[in-house]
């Protein structure tokens, strides 16, 4: 097939590290190694768009140049990745039906609640439009599943497993004597990984560096070793030589393909993943065969096993996080019980060679369908509430 491939919320082209461009390259990634051509219908970041309306004629000239592209290109088939009310897609819906083309959407995304607020209402409407649109929508959380079905039928609807590819993350023996070699001090290797930016990531690392340093006053013996890196990282820098002297050490910021290194350096995986939609980090950390400690919150349960691969706080418990760092640390038996564990869970359910080839499979049957059966009405379907 030939794929008009667009990402609202962040281009293919942006050099950002995230969680979410690594999805969606990821998923190019696939389709293209499946002998797919995947071409990126277009650049546009629609992330708050509707609240630029200068930017709106550019939209709209955007849209009717994108549409002459893709029936130039003769596209089997549109798909948006990431649609949402703060990126809604302001170009698929009309660009498909022009070249008339399947449009769909992987990991869309539908709340009720930002209908209710002025700020975000049209944000709303337009992402409901696009989910209507859609002749099929992917989503990879069981939120969204649930939340998806008030409009979408079950026939246009199917839930792809987060995961990654577990070939990227195994576990190397030489990274981990010579990283270990490196790092001063005795006791467990404690790895942790975000972007040392404003928000939520800058504040999980506080948290986990904070609770990391009450332990370290209890006497617990262990050594803290942080990927990542940012605008905030001499702020994290600093707190982590009053909390940690002499156990905190910084890598920086790691290519991706280098991340299972610096894993398997270590014996247990801690960040807090505060309101964390997925997580891709704990599944990569878990590949290596590394114990999980975070929040029970977001995303987080759908890819760490319940004390199964790793132990899920209620968000800002301290005692409980503490206690969980605690047990691990204490306890090598159950730190590589849970690790293995936690290797062939990887494997066994988020493994994206086999998931993404499932959605492949509805991709394809999906160009083959009559052009009538291509764009669903606009408005709630038969026999599906419309909340």
């Amino acid at each position: 097939m030939k794929i008009a491939f667009y990402a609202p919320m962040k281009p293919l082209s942006d050099p950002t590290p995230s969680g979410d461009a690594t999805i969606a390259k990821g998923l190019v990634e696939f389709l293209r190694s499946r002998g797919h051509e995947v071409m990126e219908a277009s650049a546009l970041r629609a992330r708050w768009i509707f609240k630029k309306p200068w930017l709106w004629p550019g939209v709209l000239w955007e849209r009717r140049e994108t549409g002459m592209r893709l029936e130039d290109a003769r596209a089997d088939l549109w798909l948006t990745y990431h649609a949402y009310y703060k990126a809604p897609d302001v170009l698929g819906p009309w660009c498909a039906r022009r070249a008339s083309v399947p449009y769909a959407i992987f990991q869309g995304i539908y709340s009720t609640k930002r209908a209710k607020t002025l700020g975000t209402r049209l944000g709303f409407l337009l992402n409901r439009q696009s989910l209507l649109a859609a002749a099929h929508v992917f989503t990879n959380r069981l939120l969204d599943q649930e939340n998806l079905r008030r409009i979408i039928p079950e026939d246009r609807l199917s839930y792809v497993p987060p995961g990654i590819f577990p070939g990227q993350f195994v576990f190397d023996p030489a990274a981990r004597k010579t990283l270990r070699a490196e790092l001063a001090g005795d006791g467990p290797v404690i790895a942790t990984a975000a972007m040392f930016r404003p928000g939520v990531k800058v504040e999980g690392l506080r948290y986990l560096i904070m609770r990391l340093g009450e332990l370290a006053r209890e006497g617990r013996r262990f050594r803290l070793l942080a990927a990542g890196d940012g605008v905030c990282r001499e702020e994290i820098m600093e707190l982590a030589r009053r909390e940690l002297p002499g156990r905190a050490f910084f890598l920086g910021r790691v290519p991706r393909e280098e991340l299972a290194g610096v894993f398997s350096a270590a014996d247990l995986f801690a960040f807090p993943g505060i309101r964390e939609s997925l997580g891709m980090v704990y599944l990569e950390a878990q590949s290596v065969g590394l114990p999980v400690v975070a929040f029970d919150n977001g995303g987080v349960p759908e890819v760490v096993g319940r004390d199964e691969t790793g132990f899920l706080t209620p968000p800002f418990d301290d005692a409980a996080f503490r206690a969980a760092l605690r047990r691990l640390l204490d306890d090598l038996d159950l730190r590589r019980s849970m690790g293995e564990r936690a290797e062939a869970r990887v494997r066994q359910r988020h493994d994206l060679g086999v998931n993404y080839a499932a959605a492949e499979a509805v991709l394809t049957a999906l160009a083959d369908r009559p052009l009538r059966e291509l764009f669903p009405r606009q408005g709630p379907p038969t026999g599906v509430k419309n909340r």
